[in-house]
């Protein structure tokens, strides 16, 4: 059976109106749909592209997930492989999505962008997509929070012989033309991109940003192992440190590549990759940096002691039997931070800046000032509006496979709720938006 076989046509109508709109085919539309169908509620999920795309077409050919396979937990749909310490390749992960909607054939409508939500007049809400327009009672917004890549005004000032990309475009280090390489980040993707150049036998550049590390292991186990271990993945967004602003976080760097290792931007540095501190701009044919490298590479280590502080602790209060292992010492430190580089040295830049959210096309009072979803634990102020799939939506494991299937199945009560309760317009769902409220905040 392939795919299309398995869900709705791209090509089939869509209903004039529908009791629940699911926008967006990923991991979490599909997850949700799940939970939908279990509880006989019926739903469209409306995808722009096909499903798994954004792991099939957005990845590098190299790239693989950074936590282990088993924590690929999505409702009904555990990690079913040999291999559940491992990490599982792009095609692996695309498998694994595909497969899942093929094992419940949910109802998605492939090909299908869109472009407005608006709210209806008589109640519920208003969706305009690229094949026709239908109204919905209750509407999910399962598009996460990465929608626009990141390339900064200054790109422009670069000599059009530099080629650019964005991270989501890096596909190998054959695909760049012959030259030194730039790499703008250590998020996640850009440290791991740097390493495929590296190893690759590239002439690497990277400009390091203040993103964290952290240990693939220590004393015996993987760190995902210990952080899931003492609650991590379940701590609430509400009781980080950081509260809220946990959300627009950078996530640590570390990789699964090879059965999973460090990624020590040191160690590079030592076998020839050269490191600055953060790119400022493009001036005068030369591109400028700020004098942070030691700064952030210091304050990566630092966060790096702290998670394994916090495992010591943890051992030691449980009184687990486990192996003891030296600290990390540096095995590299700059002497200089170079300022500048001549940009008729580079042949190509790959931006690893991130993302910018794009929520321009709901038109529904539901943003803060900076343009981000309010929301408790997914639950909008607007009645039957809900989003899922975030980073921190309520815990460290949302938006990603590890914490999905709990925010799916919250999203799916709250959904049932308003369903049942009948309220579609006025002052009886403004009374139902209250009660899923208070649930949100009390669960």
């Amino acid at each position: 059976m392939t795919l299309t076989d398995a869900v709705a046509s791209p090509s089939r109508a869509l209903p004039a109106h529908v009791p629940v709109a699911v926008v967006g085919g990923g991991q979490a539309g599909l997850s949700l749909s799940w939970h939908l169908v279990q509880r006989g509620i019926e739903h469209v999920v409306l995808e722009r592209d096909t499903i798994a795309h954004e792991w099939a077409d957005a990845r590098w050919d190299t790239f693989c997930l950074v936590t282990p396979n088993w924590q690929c937990q999505l409702p009904g749909w555990p990690y079913r492989g040999d291999d559940p310490d491992g990490f599982m390749v792009r095609e692996e992960v695309v498998a694994f999505v595909r497969d899942y909607a093929a094992s419940f054939s949910p109802p998605v409508h492939e090909g299908v962008a869109v472009t407005r939500l608006a709210p209806a007049a008589e109640g519920g809400y208003t969706l305009g997509t690229s094949a026709g327009e239908l109204t919905a009672d209750q509407v999910v917004l399962a598009v996460g929070g990465y929608h626009v890549p990141v390339v900064p005004p200054y790109a422009a000032a670069l000599p059009p012989h530099v080629v650019q990309l964005h991270s989501q475009q890096y596909r190998s280090p054959s695909r760049l033309p012959d030259g030194d390489v730039l790499v703008v980040g250590t998020g996640q993707s850009g440290a791991q991109i740097a390493e495929d150049l590296h190893l690759a036998g590239r002439r690497v550049h990277l400009a390091v940003g203040s993103a964290p590390r952290i240990a693939r292991r220590y004393r015996g186990r993987d760190m995902v192992d210990w952080l899931h271990d003492m609650g991590h993945y379940d701590l609430p967004v509400e009781r980080h440190r950081d509260g809220e602003a946990a959300r627009m976080g950078t996530n640590h760097y570390v990789t699964g590549r090879d059965g999973g290792r460090d990624i020590d931007l040191r160690q590079f540095a030592r076998e020839g990759m050269q490191l600055y501190g953060p790119l400022t701009g493009v001036r005068d044919g030369e591109l400028t940096f700020a004098p942070q490298l030691a700064a952030h590479l210091d304050r990566a280590d630092r966060v790096d002691d702290n998670a394994k502080d916090l495992v010591d602790a943890h051992i030691e209060r449980a009184g687990l039997d486990a192996p003891t292992e030296p600290r990390y010492t540096p095995v590299w430190a700059p002497e200089t931070e170079p300022a500048s580089l001549a940009a008729d040295r580079i042949a190509a830049v790959v931006w690893a800046i991130g993302f910018r959210a794009d929520w321009s096309w709901v038109r529904v009072p539901v943003f803060d000032g900076a343009g981000y979803p309010t929301h408790v634990r997914g639950v909008t102020a607007a009645p039957g509006l809900y989003v899922l799939g975030l980073p921190w939506l309520h815990t460290w494991g949302s938006g990603r496979f590890a914490g999905i299937a709990r925010d799916a199945e919250f999203l799916a009560d709250r959904v049932t709720e308003l369903a049942a309760s009948g309220a579609a317009t006025g002052l009886d769902r403004t009374l139902a938006l209250a009660a899923a409220s208070s649930a949100a905040r009390m669960a």
